[in-house]
């Protein structure tokens, strides 16, 4: 497969992913008949990409005996030049964590910090590297439906100002030791404390559970 049909195959899989994700939020009929032709559109381009038949891409999607595999939440560690950190607070509980959510297909991890940076803040950063991957189980955060590994990755800023985002109510920078009220299920101020020793001292050795 040469590079352009791999770019295809891969912006087949953003729209599919796109696409399923529209049709699992979707509260219109109309909004719903969208996203079944853009999941016909994906699996015609990926057909298109890589050789492969409509019916066996389709299958790949269908639900089927497999492998399953942990979920992947991507938080941004940013920290100011007064070594606070940077919160974001979230519509969904009305608490506050890390920028940051789950891995979206087509980008890879630094990647995410980034986007998920910009989206929530208005921030533009730089992904510098990965401080901790860790597994959600055995930290104390309150019980989940999912198995998750939670990656942060130390972000610096370039530029930008704060602006609006539609699923955060507010965000600001925050000393270590004087956090807001945190979603426990999203990050954990021992994981904070944790970030800003790695942030401080960048010889230390990657956190891995």
């Amino acid at each position: 497969m040469n590079d352009i049909n791999k770019e295809l195959a891969i912006i087949a899989q953003q729209i599919r992913a796109l696409s399923q994700n529209g049709l699992t939020y979707s509260l219109s009929e109309y909004d719903t008949d969208r996203y079944h032709e853009l999941i016909s559109l994906s699996d015609q381009l990926a057909s298109l990409a890589t050789g492969t038949e409509i019916p066996v891409i389709q299958q790949c999607y269908e639900p089927r005996k497999e492998y399953v595999t942990p979920k992947t939440d991507i938080r941004a560690v940013v920290f100011n030049e007064k070594n606070e950190i940077l919160l974001v607070r979230e519509k969904a509980d009305g608490l506050w964590s890390l920028p940051g959510g789950w891995a979206d297909v087509g980008y890879t991890p630094k990647e995410i910090a980034v986007k998920e940076v910009w989206e929530e803040t208005g921030l533009k950063v730089e992904a510098q590297r990965l401080l901790a991957v860790m597994d959600h189980r055995r930290h104390p955060h309150p019980v989940i439906p999912w198995y998750v590994y939670k990656y942060f990755i130390l972000c610096r800023i370039i530029e930008g100002s704060f602006n609006e985002a539609f699923d955060i109510l507010d965000k600001g920078f925050f000393p270590v030791d004087d956090l807001p009220p945190l979603s426990l299920e999203r990050v954990l101020p021992e994981q904070i404390r944790q970030m800003y020793d790695y942030y401080i001292y960048p010889s230390t050795e990657v956190w891995c559970d």
